[in-house]
């Protein structure tokens, strides 16, 4: 294939199991591709903020993809390039119908291109989400749960503080609800995560690729988890990580090593003939 776009998700597809450590190789691979004339893109569950810590001094520093495909940021000018956000009317009937379901769980709103979160009261999560690797500064606050839910969410987080109820168990039951405007999705973090309908990796991908005139035929894509699904489907050519979710590995056209074995870079040097 003519590679003109390789994407690759974030943890546990381009991270050691750390979730901060990008291998040499990798590194390498990635910056042999830059070399080669092809555009690299990190795209994630996580936050601007968060991946750009991520993946400054490396070939992928740049334009990135947080919050599922909800936003793109321009790291070398922290400019936002597109937003997608829940509606707040979409978002309370999820939440509200999800917690008659699981009533112990507890709810984040994601704000400001990533960089606000509003947590329900009693949420047993880190005092500030993803913050610990932060390439600037991001706030974190505690309210009622009519004030999370008040304004639009760039991602709704639902997380409940029994490790024995999976985030799984939730989606199955969101996606059962099936409530109009909203995305429900898991990405091997303890919460079910929800963004605006028809706003997944993959549209932000199709974005960026029309606007370079990139065919999706040309594109490469990496992931490990149900919210890669879209991306690794859309793509000419969708790689699921040896460690990924069943979902995963039967929504991509092959599948390479473990992420800890360098299986991005394994892929990238066989396509780049190195």
């Amino acid at each position: 294939m003519d590679v003109r776009l390789i994407a690759t998700d974030v943890d546990g597809t381009l991270l050691r199991s750390d979730h901060r450590t990008i291998s040499e190789r990798n590194r390498a691979a990635f910056a042999a591709a830059r070399e080669a004339g092809v555009d690299v893109l990190a795209i994630s569950g996580r936050q601007p903020y968060s991946i750009g810590a991520i993946v400054a001094g490396t070939a992928l520093e740049g334009f990135i993809v947080g919050s599922n495909g909800s936003v793109a940021v321009d790291l070398a000018t922290r400019a936002v390039l597109f937003e997608e956000t829940l509606d707040v009317d979409a978002q309370r009937s999820l939440a509200l119908a999800l917690l008659e379901e699981f009533p112990d769980a507890h709810v984040v709103s994601v704000r400001d291109a990533g960089n606000s979160y509003i947590a329900q009261h009693g949420y047993t999560g880190d005092q500030d989400p993803g913050a610990e690797l932060a390439l600037w500064p991001v706030t974190h606050r505690f309210a009622d749960l009519d004030e999370v839910l008040e304004e639009p969410s760039l991602k709704l987080v639902i997380k409940h503080p029994d490790p024995t109820i999976a985030p799984e168990q939730m989606l199955e039951v969101a996606r059962g609800l099936a409530v109009p405007g909203t995305h429900p999705t898991t990405s091997g973090a303890p919460f079910l995560e929800v963004g605006r309908a028809g706003v997944s990796k993959a549209s932000a991908l199709a974005r960026f690729a029309a606007d370079r005139g990139i065919d999706p035929a040309d594109v490469v894509t990496f992931g490990d988890n149900l919210n890669d699904v879209e991306m690794l489907r859309w793509a000419g050519l969708g790689v699921a990580m040896g460690n990924a979710v069943a979902g995963a590995k039967e929504a991509a056209d092959e599948v390479t090593l473990h992420h800890e074995a360098d299986g991005v870079a394994v892929v990238i040097e066989r396509l780049l003939g190195l």
